[in-house]
């Protein structure tokens, strides 16, 4: 339940964060913040996948579907690389943001092959 409310806590800031930004859009300061608010959420995503898995099994059709996903971890690396490049040129940070949103439009094959399963 722990992991649940540190991701939710992240997740409640985004708001402020992505309102400060529309209105400081060339501002370093927000853009960088933008990206902590998201990387800090994205770290809060693994604990609960994991205590999700322990709770569920590892043999579940939940660990299964979840597995070990390079994009999760390459949003971590983004975000993390994208914070101090806010201070350089806020925008090519921003574009770092909408790139690592844009990687999860792409369906997961996991899930689907988990679906066709049951």
């Amino acid at each position: 339940m722990w992991s649940n409310l540190v991701l939710l806590f992240w997740l409640s800031l985004v708001p402020f964060v992505t309102a400060w930004v529309g209105e400081h859009h060339t501002d370093p300061v927000p853009t960088a913040l933008y990206g902590f608010v998201l990387l800090m959420a994205a770290g809060a995503y693994q604990p609960l996948e994991s205590s999700l898995i322990a709770h569920h099994g590892r043999d579940s059709a939940l660990a299964a579907a979840l597995g070990r996903s390079g994009k999760e971890w390459l949003s971590i690396g983004a975000y993390a690389a994208a914070i101090p490049l806010a201070f350089a040129r806020p925008w090519l940070s921003q574009l770092v943001y909408v790139s690592v949103a844009a990687t999860w439009f792409i369906p997961d094959r996991r899930i689907e092959a988990v679906l066709k399963n049951r």
